[in-house]
């Protein structure tokens, strides 16, 4: 007799384990749309805004662009608001010289939109946040002008006037999409199979592993 096992594993990290430690209540980035010029092997844009503020490269808790003339990286807030304050977790890398710009408009990728603030440098690790007069957008930009520059970001965190958020942290699923290996392969049943987000049971759509 064949027994079948179909194991899930769904792996959360919360407040009490340090790794969710963005103060999300009434940031409107997190888990936003968030694009970026270029991107260097999985350190996607969306890292970005995933609540995490991990600064070290193994998590994939950063965003990382490849070494690009003027930078650049954006998150689509999906609607117009009063944005009045912006924070930025930087990585091992200082962040030098960085704009943020904030408007409604995508011409240039959203790089002339206007500027709220000018981020200097922001040490390894450190979240700073910069304070504005409100400006009226959707897309928060943060970009370096420069030859043979890249743009790191561990996680940004966007504010807006008299906007206060009903959700806390989202607990983070970090087996979802990592590598997975099993000691065996069942037909087309792979070990990824188990770490795609879906919880299907059925074995007839290739979504179990064995």
């Amino acid at each position: 007799m064949k027994f079948r096992m179909d194991m899930r594993v769904v792996l959360f990290l919360t407040l009490f384990t340090g790794m969710c430690v963005a103060d999300s209540k009434g940031n409107l980035a997190l888990g936003a749309t968030a694009v970026q010029s270029s991107t260097s092997g999985v350190l996607v844009a969306k890292n970005a805004v995933d609540g995490n503020r991990d600064s070290s490269y193994s998590p994939g808790s950063c965003s990382h662009t490849n070494v690009d003339k003027d930078p650049w990286w954006r998150v689509d807030l999906g609607k117009v608001f009063n944005v009045t304050r912006v924070s930025i977790t930087s990585r091992g890398d200082w962040i030098h010289f960085a704009q943020i710009r904030i408007g409604n408009s995508l011409y240039n990728n959203g790089n002339t939109n206007e500027l709220a603030a000018l981020v200097k440098n922001i040490s390894t690790g450190v979240t700073k946040t910069f304070e504005f007069k409100p400006i009226n957008g959707r897309y928060v930009n943060i970009l370096i002008y420069g030859y043979s520059t890249v743009l790191t970001l561990c996680e940004v965190e966007v504010f807006a006037e008299n906007y206060t958020s009903t959700h806390t942290c989202v607990p983070r699923n970090l087996a979802l999409g990592a590598t997975a290996v099993q000691s065996t392969k069942y037909d087309q049943e792979e070990a990824q199979n188990a770490v795609d987000g879906n919880r299907n049971s059925i074995l007839s759509g290739v979504m179990q592993s064995y």
